[in-house]
């Protein structure tokens, strides 16, 4: 098949090569009826930029560089297919790191996609960093950087995020609601973003219902490769408890996996004794044993909005007056780990 070229796209829907060329690009200067008449054409002719040749006009890389904590996550997995989805569309390369939930690693990682000349970053902090000083001065020196999931407050940029605080209340409401009263919550460390936001909905829901928040009732775990021996000691602490729970909700794939392998471990039987709610991903979730009762969060749209805005922030001449937090809504899907009480005798 013959490649396309701007030229026979201007051409074929009688536009100007420039405009074409800006359509492509996502620019401000046109309007979003031309923008979709233009994508849709080269998406269905198949058209590619030349991205050597757009380097050498615009003086950029037509890259972006990406640090999650992990691809393994299946979260992230999701959020990358969107992210390339888009920068691919766009003519763009994405080149994606790994900070494996190191802070070091994720200075390293920053430094040398700086030292590649990506044209802006793709962030989810680890959940190691309190340190955003690596950020703070690429931005400074006009590097454009994007956050998403775990995001800073003190860095002012667009961050794209999950409803943490709804998904976490509708998990916990679920819960009450099924006749549980001592709902733990096994979570992230305390000072990322998206562990305050679960823990506030989680509070909500309990205040909500009259029941009172229990500080002994919340554990806090890293993400890194200890996560199996925390999540062993803090499920082990909740159920040596006088009054161990009778729910648990936690906040990440890997923690759920591994607080589903305690109980069953501990011989802990899901849902009769203990029901079970994860914000996760996982696409096995369904055919877990028990089937997990899971808050999904939108990760491929939120890979796609990060990019969109990456790139607008790029190919802008004009910096924003105002930029956007934007906050995409999670779903609760029920499944057998989470049954109600009254329901269990009927399985």
């Amino acid at each position: 098949m013959e490649t396309i070229t701007i030229k026979d796209i201007a051409k074929a829907l009688n536009l100007s090569t420039s405009t074409v060329s800006r359509a492509l690009r996502n620019s401000y200067e046109i309007n979003s009826e031309t923008k979709k008449l233009v994508m849709e054409y080269a998406e269905r002719m198949n058209y590619r930029p030349n991205p050597i040749a757009l380097s050498l006009r615009d003086s950029k890389s037509k890259a972006i560089g990406v640090i999650i904590p992990e691809i393994a996550n299946h979260f992230f997995s999701q959020l990358i297919n969107g992210i390339e989805s888009i920068a691919y569309n766009l003519g763009y390369h994405v080149v994606i790191f790994q900070s494996h939930e190191s802070y070091e690693r994720e200075v390293a990682n920053t430094n040398y996609l700086v030292s590649r000349k990506v044209d802006g970053l793709l962030v989810s902090l680890s959940s190691l960093t309190t340190d955003l000083r690596h950020f703070e001065e690429l931005q400074e020196k006009g590097l454009q950087i994007v956050f998403f999931d775990r995001v800073p407050s003190a860095i002012d940029t667009h961050k794209i995020v999950a409803d943490n605080y709804h998904g976490s209340y509708q998990a916990t409401q679920h819960l009450l609601q099924g006749g549980r009263s001592r709902i733990a919550h096994v979570t992230s460390p305390a000072y990322l973003s998206i562990t305050n936001e679960r823990l506030e909905g989680y509070k909500k829901a309990l205040e909500d219902y009259s029941i009172p928040f229990d500080e002994s009732y919340v554990k806090y775990c890293h993400h890194g490769g200890k996560v199996v021996s925390e999540n062993e000691a803090a499920v082990q602490e909740l159920l040596d408890m006088s009054e161990p729970p009778d729910a648990i909700f936690t906040a990440s794939d890997r923690i759920t996996t591994g607080c589903m392998a305690v109980l069953r471990k501990n011989g802990i039987q899901i849902p009769d004794e203990i029901a079970l709610v994860g914000f996760t991903n996982l696409s096995v979730a369904e055919l877990m044993d028990p089937p997990l009762t899971a808050v999904v969060q939108p990760a491929l749209k939120m890979g796609q909005q990060a990019t969109e805005l990456l790139i607008k922030l790029i190919e802008s001449p004009q910096k924003p007056t105002v930029y956007e937090i934007r906050s995409l809504k999670t779903s609760l899907v029920v499944r057998k780990s989470s049954f109600a009480k009254k329901n269990i005798s009927q399985i």
